[in-house]
């Protein structure tokens, strides 16, 4: 979280789950995205089997999910976004991205620093309507 922008920054939480950022703003800012979910498009096998699940909903909904579907440890955190073993593509068309309050959190609750793809089945958590 304090590094430089475009790396990753890998922690565990409650010492049990692996959790993913994309380090956002200069180093010593302490500034970083966590990457609570993603829609499962190529790797499912492999998601599958790492997860010990069928189901492609919930293999990557959760931050803890993600890391264990995708095979993150704490070996990734300070790589680059921009090489192996990530690999980063803008999505094609046009998203309606939404924004609702943070979840998981005691912590400013009430900030809206919540980003998702509307309509998708993929999230950890619906938003609140």
């Amino acid at each position: 979280m304090f590094g430089p922008p475009g790396y990753a920054y890998v922690y565990r939480s409650y010492g049990i789950h692996w959790c993913l950022n994309f380090v956002c703003e200069p180093a010593g800012s302490a500034s970083a995205v966590l990457i609570r979910a993603i829609e499962p498009l190529a790797g499912l096998a492999k998601m599958r089997r790492r997860r010990g699940m069928e189901d492609e909903r919930p293999l990557c909904s959760g931050p803890g999910r993600l890391a264990q579907a995708l095979g993150i440890t704490h070996a990734h955190n300070g790589l680059p976004l921009d090489r192996l073993p990530f690999e980063l593509y803008a999505r094609e068309g046009d998203v309606d991205v939404i924004a609702g309050v943070r979840i998981g959190l005691t912590k400013a609750v009430e900030l809206p620093w919540r980003y998702g793809l509307a309509g998708s089945k993929f999230l950890s958590k619906p938003f609140k309507q």
